[in-house]
């Protein structure tokens, strides 16, 4: 292919209408039908990366095999089309502004005067295509955070609106997507909202190509023909986008509709070849077929949001279909739980999973779900601080170490167990500095997570300022907690196991990122599969 083309895909009416699942959607059916593609996400907030944000404010922070902290969108890209994505997939306009601010202090701008057109918006298409440029795809999905008509997103509409005209008739599309609500009163759906924002669009000097509507009821092909003449788009470019049960069956969907078919039309490229499902409709067919159920704790400390755990959720339904088992994941506050109330609590889980965290708010409560894991015989898994409190829980009730703990909750803790790593200490600002991305890690023969995982070495990604600290290694593996997992360059930590125990697992890594529908997890898998195994041994010994 001689020009690499791009699909841009922008939102009206509200936000939260799921551009990132129609952007992830519509690659997934691309890439089916034998294009390279893939998928980056504009987002028009000032921070540099979302590294920061609390995830009650954006959801989870996803991060990359190169250390990117990005928007929890690419992780949908990457669950859908099992190709990594890197720093260049996720753009902010902290990080456009810096890097022109940048230029203009080591005085690249010939002494112009620095302004949002041409300069911030020359930054916004560079930034575009840098994945386009790379040779490595044919197709490039850019999805653009917000709704048209915002303030922050205008310099993204106008860098697109110049970047189509750049690229020439059939290399470049928009897919605007939008809400067609329903009124209860009037007993209908309403297109108006959509026309306004089509409209507001029209206004920036963008036409939309294609109008992908999210809708809770079916609409009729009236609607339709009204939405593509006020709309200016061909009726089979107007595509039903209706709830789902299941973000998963968004592509198939999607397929339905035509909308693969119809942007490929837009942009001259062979349509021919039918999109080779076949894997994905047999992991729908697993998740929607279980043939056993379990109830697995997600003990956090954000668990009123559930995009906080968006990847550890998906990871379990990714595992669930492996082991055609349904994992219904009971969210429990860690904040909320005590030695008073944890029995009544954590009555009925099979499994429980202690999360990802920054913070002493909740931390007790992440403690105690440890406690009643290991005492109990209940499957376990603690993800990174989830892993730091199982160590802390083992050096406090079996060691006998009163008061032990991670010197980021308790800096003078008589037993620090978990304590800053040495490069963090004499680091000062927040942003984009703690251990992130993809490191190696060699596991222990014949341990649990080398039966898991089927290697001894093996390459997981990280998002952490604090360590197992090795001072304490010894007394902890002599009582049973027993390090199998180490980064083979610094000797750090990073899996704990209990071999006493059904199944014991605290991995200081965050596995949740890499699990795909084509690749589930291993660490997920076998964690399901020891929850499924422990629940049906547990209700043999009840009949015995």
């Amino acid at each position: 292919m001689s020009q690499t083309k791009y699909i841009f895909v922008t939102g009206g009416v509200t936000s939260s209408l799921g551009k990132g699942i129609i952007a992830a959607s519509l690659a997934k059916l691309l890439q089916a039908r034998g294009y390279r593609t893939t998928i980056q996400k504009l987002d028009p907030y000032i921070n540099v990366d979302p590294g920061t944000l609390n995830p009650y404010e954006h959801g989870e922070c996803y991060v990359t095999d190169d250390g990117a902290e990005t928007d929890l969108d690419l992780g949908h890209y990457e669950r859908f089309l099992n190709v990594r994505t890197s720093q260049a997939n996720n753009v902010t306009t902290g990080r456009i502004y810096q890097s022109v601010i940048e230029k203009e202090r080591r005085g690249e701008f010939l002494g112009k005067t620095v302004q949002v057109v041409p300069h911030i918006t020359n930054e916004i298409k560079e930034r575009v295509q840098i994945l386009g440029n790379s040779g490595d795809y044919d197709i490039i999905i850019t999805e653009i955070g917000g709704t048209v008509g915002d303030i922050e997103s205008l310099p993204y509409i106008e860098a697109v609106r110049q970047l189509l005209w750049e690229l020439g008739e059939h290399n470049g599309i928009v897919i605007h997507l939008t809400l067609v609500p329903f009124l209860s009163a009037a007993g209908e759906l309403k297109t108006k909202p959509t026309q306004h924002s089509v409209k507001t669009l029209m206004e920036s000097g963008i036409k939309a190509d294609i109008l992908v509507c999210r809708t809770e009821h079916e609409i009729s092909e009236e609607i339709k023909e009204k939405l593509a003449l006020f709309c200016n788009v061909r009726k089979e470019a107007v595509i039903q986008s209706i709830d789902a049960s299941t973000i998963y069956d968004v592509p198939i969907m999607m397929q339905e509709e035509g909308l693969d078919t119809v942007a490929l039309e837009k942009l001259a490229l062979p349509k021919d070849t039918e999109p080779n499902l076949e894997q994905w409709n047999e992991f729908l067919q697993r998740h929607k077929n279980p043939k056993n159920k379990v109830v697995i704790g997600l003990i956090g400390k954000y668990v009123e949001l559930q995009d906080s755990y968006k990847s550890i959720l998906e990871s379990f339904i990714h595992a669930g279909a492996a082991n055609e088992v349904e994992v219904k994941v009971r969210s429990i506050h860690s904040e909320h739980l005590s030695t008073k109330n944890i029995d009544k609590k954590l009555m009925g889980l099979d499994g429980i999973l202690v999360a990802p965290g920054f913070g002493e708010r909740g931390i007790e409560g992440k403690i105690e779900a440890v406690r009643y894991a290991r005492e109990n015989d209940l499957p376990f898994l603690g993800i990174c601080l989830g892993m730091q409190m199982a160590v802390i829980e083992f050096a406090r009730n079996i060691l006998g170490m009163e008061g032990a703990n991670s010197t980021e909750m308790d800096p003078n803790t008589p037993y620090p167990v978990i304590s800053l790593m040495e490069e963090q200490k004499s680091v000062t600002n927040m942003g984009g500095t703690m251990r992130l991305g993809a490191w190696d890690c060699h596991l222990e023969a014949d341990s649990l997570v080398h039966e898991v995982y089927g290697a001894l070495d093996i390459s997981e990604r990280h998002r952490h300022r604090f360590e197992f600290n090795n001072e304490y290694k010894k007394q902890l593996e002599e009582a049973g907690l027993v390090p199998t997992g180490f980064n083979p360059k610094t000797g750090l930590v990073e899996v704990i196991e209990i071999p006493s125990h059904p199944w014991f697992v605290g991995v200081q890594y965050h596995p949740e990122y890499k699990s795909t529908v084509a690749n589930p997890h291993p660490l997920f898998v076998g964690f399901v599969k020891a929850v499924l195994v422990q629940k049906q041994k547990q209700k043999n010994a009840s009949l015995a």
